[in-house]
């Protein structure tokens, strides 16, 4: 069977919409990232991260372990300006998956 580029299988299998979120952000983090010429000393250690946060939403992701990375990802960027809408793409579909909190007072 021929696909065009960008076409995919249909499985069947439904896919969490914030998987698919933060699978987006994280691609387009890295996009930039590698389009950022600029060198800065934890560029690997974002880089690297960034490969974590795309494995980790393959999976089942641990709220934590997402918001560890998210911190990562953040101080290895340090005050890169040309990445912060990427960066903050990130931190909301992280957010995503934050548990519901309680109720608030009325």
């Amino acid at each position: 069977m021929v696909r065009s580029v960008g076409q995919r299988r249909v499985t069947g299998e439904a896919v969490d919409p914030r998987v698919a979120g933060l699978r987006s952000a994280v691609a387009r983090l890295r996009r930039e990232l590698a389009a950022h010429r600029v060198d800065f000393a934890d560029r690997e250690i974002a880089e690297d991260e960034l490969a974590a946060l795309d494995a980790m939403a393959a999976g089942a992701p641990e709220v934590w372990r997402l918001r560890r990375g998210l911190l990562l990802v953040a101080g290895s960027l340090g005050s890169v300006s040309a990445l912060s809408q990427a960066l903050t793409g990130v931190r909301h579909a992280v957010e995503l998956f934050d548990p519901p909190g309680p109720p608030s007072p009325r």
